[in-house]
């Protein structure tokens, strides 16, 4: 049982890759946040531990997380492998990675450029009661503004708007950028790991269809 990464800045595509490896590989997608909240609400151990930093205004432990991956890994639906999305974040926690012995076979980076990125998520616009996401000029809504299966109005998140979205970037190059560098290293001295870097600012199909090779060869 081994995993693979997807490592890259906001607004490269992560979940929309993720979403698409989970579909065609039959891989369950390791979400951190998806993990807590379960945690929090089922009352777990950790889960408590967890809502007592939150409580305070704390962030939550890399040690809190990485607990509530290592115990994910162990149900069924991991056996023939998994895809983090957003995790690691830090060095710090991709060492926690290999303390616990948590299996990664590759790496995936999408890379594209600052520009790029501002102009997606500055275009993207979703429904807020369903979470449908739409873009003004890759993928507009049948009529402009509007969802397609309500009619209801779209919003513009807070998060993408081009000052917060540069904010973001910075916050990706202090901590999460060094994970690159980090994979790459081990992966020179690893024999069972790969990196592999895909450029993220093709269109997406394309994107998809190089991802979905590399995991075919790599794992």
């Amino acid at each position: 049982m081994s995993g693979m990464i997807l490592l890259g800045p906001p607004g490269a595509g992560k979940g929309t890759i993720a979403a698409y490896i989970q579909r065609e590989r039959d891989l369950p997608v390791v979400s951190t946040g998806h993990l807590l909240r379960q945690a929090i609400a089922a009352g777990t151990p950790l889960g408590l531990a967890a809502k007592t930093l939150m409580d305070q205004g704390q962030l939550v432990s890399d040690e809190v997380v990485v607990g509530l991956v290592r115990d994910f890994l162990t149900q069924p639906v991991c056996r023939h492998g998994y895809l983090f999305d957003g995790f690691p974040r830090t060095v710090v926690q991709a060492e926690a990675i290999l303390s616990e012995r948590i299996a990664i076979r590759l790496v995936c980076c999408l890379t594209v450029s600052e520009e790029v990125i501002v102009a997606r998520m500055s275009g993207r616009r979703v429904h807020p009661a369903s979470g449908r996401v739409y873009h003004i000029d890759n993928a507009p809504p049948k009529r402009e503004g509007l969802d397609d299966e309500t009619g209801e109005p779209l919003a513009t998140r807070a998060d993408d708007q081009p000052e917060v979205v540069l904010d973001r970037l910075r916050v990706y190059h202090q901590q999460t950028k060094p994970l690159i560098d980090f994979y790459r290293t081990r992966a020179a001295l690893e024999p069972d790991l790969a990196f592999v870097e895909v450029d993220a600012s093709q269109p997406v199909a394309q994107v998809q269809s190089e991802v979905l090779r590399m995991v075919a060869s790599e794992m």
